[in-house]
């Protein structure tokens, strides 16, 4: 799906989580695959901390005007803080955690990760992002381009 161009990095961090988590959805009981794929998702969330608070901030702040008279606009709100809550919860969970993790960890959880990272990438690209693209103005996306780190850039955006 083709996104405006201020959208373009977030998106391109979305292809890499979207292949981890469709890998992880099917870990098998295996010690040595559950910890590869725990490290995995868990080391890409961690990696993901400006783009949440891009789409908690300036993409919330600025959908934030239409939720009393859109629905749609409040429903994906909601949608958005509470998939947002479940992960950082997670990455609190696991930060927290100094135990090893083929002791602690299933792949039942790992596969409960995956699902819930695939889901919420799928719900950013298929209806919070497009209703960004319907709402936000041009200078709204500019400053979400702005505040993307620089390393999921493209060095021929010229933006």
């Amino acid at each position: 799906m083709k996104r405006t161009n201020q959208l373009q990095p977030l998106s391109r961090q979305h292809h890499l989580g979207l292949n981890l988590s469709r890998h992880a959805k099917e870990c098998t009981d295996k010690p040595a695959e559950i910890a590869k794929h725990w490290h995995h998702l868990t080391a890409y969330l961690q990696d993901m901390q400006a783009h949440f608070e891009i789409e908690d901030t300036l993409i919330a702040h600025a959908l934030a005007p239409y939720r009393a008279s859109h629905s749609d606009v409040a429903s994906v709100l909601d949608t958005l803080d509470g998939q947002h809550q479940q992960l950082y919860k997670l990455i609190d969970e696991t930060e927290r955690s100094q135990k090893p993790i083929d002791k602690e960890v299933t792949a039942a959880q790992v596969q409960a990760l995956g699902t819930l990272l695939y889901d919420h990438i799928r719900f950013e690209e298929r209806e919070l992002y497009p209703m960004v693209e319907k709402y936000l103005t041009e200078a709204e996306l500019d400053a979400v381009y702005a505040a993307s780190p620089d390393n999921i850039k493209r060095a021929d955006e010229n933006r």
